[in-house]
């Protein structure tokens, strides 16, 4: 099976365990998925991922239309590392990857995500016109509220900043 790569870098000037029960909540993730996307967790709210978990969501990511995403949480290792699988969604494979290491600055976190394409995205052609634009334009709005959340706020803000 082909799939694609994207690896993102972003350094959180926030704890490891700041970082960790703010990006492992996934009620947070809304705040971080572009309005356009109309993105909505459609499970019972857990403040706590553990594996096997599964989280059902609502998104629109194509035209506006209304699609059912389901993950499993297969791996989590705090406050270091998680990980999230499709099981049902617009891809044939989603692997995600969420890391987070502490840095002198902060936290590092890395997302690393493999994916795939069903065939009748015709494969490569679909990701290099419109999936890898779309993924990346993703992960620019999220780096740009992470960066409002966790890096342009004084520490006294901070400590008034629900998780």
């Amino acid at each position: 099976m082909h799939y694609n790569y994207i690896r993102k870098k972003q350094i959180i000037k926030a704890s490891i365990t700041e970082a960790w029960d703010f990006f492992s909540n996934p009620n947070n993730l809304a705040a971080l998925t572009p309005k356009s996307m109309n993105f909505l967790v459609t499970s019972e709210p857990i403040e706590n991922i553990y594996e096997g978990q599964i989280i059902t969501y609502k998104v629109s990511p194509i035209l506006g239309i209304p699609m059912k995403w389901v993950t499993e949480i297969t791996h989590v290792k705090p406050p270091f590392k998680f990980i999230d699988n499709q099981l049902i969604g617009p891809y044939k494979l989603w692997h995600h990857q969420h890391h987070f290491k502490p840095v002198p600055e902060g936290t590092l976190m890395t997302d690393i995500v493999y994916y795939s394409v069903s065939p009748f995205h015709l494969g490569g052609i679909t990701d290099q016109l419109f999936i890898r634009k779309q993924l990346n334009n993703i992960f620019d709005y999220r780096h740009e509220h992470i960066e409002k959340l966790f890096n342009q706020i004084s520490p006294k803000e901070k400590i008034k900043m629900t998780v």
